[in-house]
């Protein structure tokens, strides 16, 4: 019995030397915290923006990459203190689609997504990481500052009728 016991330390001892390795770097990690945050619309965080697209037609959304529907929105920025910058990141999740639209979650409408645009009509990436989403930047004048958008009708195909509905989740980021 006295044998198996060694015979067993002795194969877990080999087991778990050969696990050992040497360390190849160092991630180090730094970040700010800020004490003031804006309030988003005159409300505190979390802001529900409602954006109701107007009723277009199918034949003005009748083959892919045409849009249609433009409606402006805004992130009104008050009560940022010292703070002299902000830009919007929008979060990705299930409704962010590969060519960084939002999808037709839960409407019937078919051949059809929702395209965000920056105030000078560039698109923004909706699937792209942090600072690669074109999503425009904005300083802040006595601690306030208004970021402007639009929301827009996107087919991907001739669009069939119905209902749009979807959503995204976005983050204010300040300097």
């Amino acid at each position: 019995m006295n044998k198996l016991l060694l015979s067993a330390a002795l194969i877990a001892g080999v087991a778990v030397a050969g696990t050992a390795s040497a360390v190849d770097g160092t991630i180090n990690i730094t970040g700010n915290i800020n004490a003031s945050t804006c309030q988003i619309n005159g409300g505190a965080s979390p802001a529900t923006i409602n954006v109701t697209l107007p009723t277009v037609s199918t034949t003005s959304l009748n083959a892919a990459a045409a849009v249609a529907g433009r409606t402006p929105f805004a992130i009104a920025l008050t009560g940022c203190g010292s703070l002299t910058k902000a830009t919007t990141f929008f979060e990705p999740g299930p409704t962010v689609m590969a060519d960084g639209n939002l999808k037709n979650s839960s409407g019937t409408a078919t051949g059809v997504e929702v395209q965000l645009l920056n105030s000078d009509f560039s698109t923004i990436k909706l699937n792209g990481a942090n600072g690669a989403q074109n999503s425009a930047q904005i300083s802040l004048a006595s601690g306030a500052g208004t970021l402007n958008y639009y929301a827009q009708y996107f087919a991907t195909a001739a669009a069939g009728a119905g209902t749009v509905s979807t959503s995204v989740q976005f983050t204010m980021l300040y300097q």
